[in-house]
């Protein structure tokens, strides 16, 4: 018989070698601490600050990782849109069109016992003019629900009050909301009053002395000059970020919701 509690690991965006460095020294450790069902990562700027491989991703596993979600960098690499097809434990957001390679949703078995479903979606304000993640994410819930009541939503967005919206939208039909893609990790989680755990951003795995995983220097340039700069993944003070969430098995709901920010 499973245990009542469901406890989800979720790690903030992976920001290259600096940020796999990180994960790989603190992941196991944490899996212990919070006796974590799953662990999921938004692995989108795995791949030198963009993008994600296959190889990068199976190291992931290696690791202890179960889902990796994406966001608008999960198309750098052509070779990995042909591994999206291919695995049901790598996602990118479901609101992208149909035509798109890969999946937005899965729903894993844990050793444990329990059911959990993943989805992820794709913000549009200052972001691409992609499908609604309202209607889009409803849907893909509704279909989710009829699996499991166990969800976790990774929801990437620019805009801090869309994922709010969000975050009441599909209060007390999922489990979290869990916002990333801007790497800074904010302080405002909480439970929303039908049950759903919530927070802003999670924030980001990788060097924390730079401009969002940006090498400070060619930051500062971008800014200046205007003109673009080969993206260069910073070094110095590595840290995890991210947030673990207990949930009722029974009810789906959530019961507490901790920031990571480590060491």
């Amino acid at each position: 018989m499973a245990k009542p509690t469901a406890t989800v690991l979720f790690i903030a965006d992976v920001v290259g070698k600096p940020g796999y460095g990180i994960l790989a020294t603190y992941l196991p450790s944490l899996k212990k601490k919070f006796d974590a069902d799953l662990c999921v990562i938004n692995g989108e700027n795995g791949e030198k600050g963009k993008g994600t491989t296959e190889n990068l991703v199976k190291q992931y596993t290696t690791l202890g990782v179960d889902v990796v979600t994406g966001g608008n960098h999960s198309w750098t690499y052509a070779s990995f849109r042909r591994y999206l097809d291919q695995s049901n434990r790598v996602l990118r957001p479901a609101n992208y069109p149909d035509e798109a390679p890969g999946k937005g949703a899965t729903v894993l078995q844990t050793e444990s016992g329990f059911s959990i479903g993943v989805l992820n979606l794709q913000g549009r304000a200052f972001m691409y003019p992609i499908d609604c993640p309202f209607k889009r994410g409803m849907q893909e819930i509704e279909r989710l629900r009829q699996q499991t009541k166990i969800i976790i939503v990774d929801v990437h967005a620019e805009a801090t009050a869309e994922k709010l919206a969000l975050g009441w939208h599909f209060d007390g039909r999922v489990s979290a909301v869990i916002g990333t893609h801007t790497h800074v990790q904010t302080a405002d989680e909480r439970i929303l009053p039908k049950g759903t755990a919530f927070i802003t951003d999670a924030g980001m795995t990788g060097p924390n002395d730079s401009v969002i995983g940006l090498d400070v220097d060619v930051a500062i340039k971008r800014f200046i000059s205007g003109i673009p700069e080969f993206y260069q993944v910073a070094t110095a003070n590595n840290r995890i970020n991210g947030v673990v969430v207990r949930i009722d098995a029974e009810t789906g709901h959530a019961q507490s919701i901790e920031r990571i920010n480590l060491p």
